[in-house]
This record gives C-alpha cells, sequence and structure tokens, in this order.
C-alpha cells in the first residue's frame, strides 16, 4: 500500500471513531517531514515501514481520543516545534497572537532599553516565555508553574530550543514575590475556563485540569494576579493575559478596580473574538 492509500484508511477510522478525520494527513505529514520525504511527491509510492509501524500505532490513539499533538509528542508555536504531553497544555494558534501583542508593546514602550525583566506566569510548556526570549534577546525572561513537571517539560524545550530562560515552580506570583523580583512585562495564560463548563474528551481527559479551570466563573487566578501585581510590578510596566472569548466585560471591570489609572485594552484574535487583555501601566 501506498501513502495515499494509508492515508484514506486513517481518515476512515478517525471517523468510525467520531475523531476529525483531517488529522489523519496532518499525522502523515509531521511523520514525513521528520524522515526528510516529500509526502506530496511521493504520495503514490510504497509507504516506508517505519513510518507505516509509526502511524498506524498513532492512529489507534487517536481512535481513542487522544490528541495529535500529543501523539507527535510536539506541537508547532510560532515556528517552533515545542515538545509536549499530558503535564502541559498543547499551545493553541491563538496564544501565537498574545506573543505577537506582547512584542508589539515591548517596541512601543521598551525598544530603546538593553534588557527588559519579563515574568511568564503560568508558563505549561514554556511556549510564550521561551518564544519571547527567541525573537527579542532583550527580554530577560523569568517563567513559573504550579507543577514540576510542567516546568521539566518547560526546561526541555528551552535547552533544545537554546533559549535563555530561568524556571521557577509555584503558584502564580508567589515564587517572584518570595524572592523579592520585579519586572516590566508580566505575560500569562492562566486557567480561565469556568469549572462547570463542558468541553471535548480530547482535551478534558487528556490536557491536564490545573491549567484548563479556572473556577466557578473562571476568574479566579485574574484575580490573584491582580491583587498581588503590584509587588511585582515597576512603575512603568504592562500585563497582557489570554483571556476566554466571553469575559471581555467582567475582566475589564475586575482589571479597572485593581488598576484604575492604567490603560486597559481588550484585543480581538484573527477570528474576531475578545482574547487578549493588555493593562499598561505608568507610561
Amino acid at each position: 500500500m501506498n501513502y495515499r492509500e494509508y492515508i484514506k484508511e486513517g481518515r476512515e477510522r478517525l471517523y468510525k471513531a467520531g475523531q476529525g478525520e483531517q488529522a489523519a494527513q496532518l499525522l502523515m505529514v509531521e511523520l514525513c517531514r521528520h524522515k526528510g520525504i516529500n509526502l506530496y511527491l511521493d504520495m503514490e509510492e510504497p509507504i516506508d515501514e517505519e513510518i507505516r509501524v509509526d502511524y498506524l500505532e498513532a492512529i489507534h490513539e487517536m481512535e481513542k481520543g487522544k490528541p495529535l499533538s500529543y501523539v507527535l509528542g510536539y506541537e508547532s508555536f510560532y515556528g517552533y516545534d515545542f515538545m509536549v504531553n499530558e503535564d502541559v497544555l498543547i499551545p493553541r494558534p491563538e496564544t501565537e497572537e498574545l506573543v505577537g501583542l506582547v512584542l508589539s508593546l515591548y517596541d512601543e514602550h521598551f525598544s530603546d532599553r538593553d534588557h527588559v525583566d519579563v515574568f511568564d506566569v503560568a508558563t505549561g510548556s514554556g511556549a510564550i516565555g521561551i518564544t519571547l526570549n527567541l525573537e527579542e534577546r532583550k527580554m530577560d525572561v523569568i517563567a513559573s508553574d504550579i507543577s514540576a513537571k510542567a516546568i521539566d517539560v518547560a526546561y526541555q524545550n528551552n535547552e533544545k530550543l537554546g533559549g535563555h530562560v530561568q524556571f521557577i515552580v509555584g503558584d502564580m506570583l508567589e515564587p517572584f514575590i518570595d524572592r523579592d523580583l520585579h519586572c516590566d512585562i508580566c505575560v500569562c495564560n492562566p486557567p480561565y475556563i469556568p469549572s462547570d463548563e463542558q468541553m471535548e474528551h480530547s482535551v478534558v481527559d487528556y490536557e491536564p485540569h490545573v491549567a484548563l479551570f479556572g473556577g466557578e466563573d473562571g476568574l479566579k487566578f485574574y484575580r490573584e494576579l491582580f491583587e498581588k501585581a503590584d509587588q511585582v510590578l515597576r512603575p512603568q510596566s504592562f500585563l497582557a493575559f489570554e483571556i476566554g472569548y466571553d469575559q471581555r466585560e467582567a475582566l475589564s471591570a475586575l482589571a479597572k478596580s485593581y488598576f484604575p489609572d492604567a490603560k486597559i485594552q481588550v484585543h480581538k484574535d484573527m477570528s474576531g473574538k475578545d482574547r487578549m487583555l493588555t493593562i499598561e501601566r505608568g507610561f
């Protein structure tokens, strides 16, 4: 059998299992890419035996609902391949937009500085903090997470990608406060899904709940961070967050109550949904 026939088989199996059938082709593309095979030129060629075995094993896992990124062991983010496993969330495209927004605000406020101190809170795989450091070497990034297992994944990604990020284990801002550390930029993609919200099985059955759910209304971790932000932020600084698409009003009001003199903005993602919140102080 050739590559095309195996892709067809994979699509059919995933369809019958109620999973996204397009993932079968994406899987084959990735397996071929890592062996230097141009799938679209070799589609009618007999399949490589190693790829065949890996492909069928992966399809079996995906039939049970396992996300493609966990099957492959990595996810592409901002042009970099980040190792992922079930100890960390899979980085999403909307989070790439948060990175782009932070880089834009950095250019606006700090481009003339020799360096800026950045805290990446609840870092997970390290995708945000490592990418910021790789894209702008003047950013000295310290990343934290409550999960030691997540920090281990982030550390490995930092080593593999050539980043210079420091990592500490701790809950939200506590490890920075405990060490009397201060920053110019604080970025965070916190758990923001309400605890009773129904989600796809491929998410809730595999991705870490500690990185998904943000209390009854989804705002628990924003409140905690806003309450303690003054202990780590310098007078001229900004915060940037990913938010739920329906949290604009609640989070804007909450931010205003903690930062009455700051410039508070909600930004839309590429699909037109409210997705990012920024708080600019002292500029």
